[in-house]
């Protein structure tokens, strides 16, 4: 085999490669070529999928605000609670101090 036919060889042999990867090439894009209704439904899906992930941005967002709300709500609720027992235990101490001198008061007349 000569210079020249080794060229040619060669030559036929890239030419080959060149046509089975456009070939392939074109199988593939054929197989995976998204068609029209099929990239509307995908439209219809990722705008589906934008507006649940805004209601889920905006539950946790209401959920946040109930929770600072309601703790809130329990930190007033627990001094009006620890007022109501500080009142309470006034007043028993008051009204002990009251029967100690009713009865002081009964035992001196």
């Amino acid at each position: 085999m000569n210079r020249t036919e080794f060229i040619i060889v060669t030559a036929i042999i890239l030419f080959v490669a060149f046509v089975l990867g456009w070939f392939a090439h074109w199988l593939i894009h054929r197989f995976v070529q998204v068609s029209g209704s099929e990239m509307g439904e995908l439209d219809k899906m990722a705008q589906a999928l934008h507006e649940a992930e805004e209601t889920r941005d905006q539950a946790i967002t209401y959920l946040q605000q109930r929770e600072a709300e309601m703790s809130n709500q329990l930190h007033q609720t627990e001094a009006e609670l620890s007022a109501a027992m500080d009142g309470l235990r006034d007043a028993r101490h008051e009204a002990g101090e009251l029967r100690a001198y009713i009865e002081r008061v009964q035992q001196g007349s």
